[in-house]
């Protein structure tokens, strides 16, 4: 557990500066790396980076005014807003990964072999399977 958190904290620290760098809160960081995976409702985005919906419009209303992110109406029910990431969104996030030295010079000190090692143990014990207390 020890070793586990003080990786978070090197992580959430670098991940924290590189986005401070793109002038851009930890929290808006996160967002535009969570939509990296793909166009999320508001609601499931909130419920993935664990904030308040309220929070969540806020976070997205900057974003937007910045055109790193755009809603869109869903397609198989309008009332639903989707966040999608614009292509200057996607630099910014390929902007905020490509500072975060700390993290990328600990996974460097790995080989392949390893980094899939350590990617399959993150996934078997923090991956979709998982559960809470």
């Amino acid at each position: 557990m020890e070793l586990l958190s003080v990786s978070l904290g090197v992580y959430y620290g670098d991940f924290t500066v590189a986005a401070a760098s793109e002038n851009l809160t930890a929290s808006q960081g996160r967002a535009l790396t969570a939509l990296r995976r793909g166009p999320a409702a508001m609601r499931a985005l909130a419920e993935s980076m664990t904030c308040d919906a309220s929070n969540m419009t806020g976070i997205v209303d900057r974003l937007e005014k910045r055109g790193l992110v755009r809603r869109e109406a869903d397609a198989s029910d309008r009332r639903v807003k989707n966040v999608v990431l614009t292509a200057e969104g996607e630099r910014v996030t390929d902007a905020i990964r490509a500072r975060m030295c700390a993290t990328r010079d600990g996974l460097d000190r790995l080989d392949d072999r390893d980094r899939d090692r350590l990617h399959a143990l993150l996934e078997r014990v923090f991956g979709s399977g998982s559960t809470a207390c």
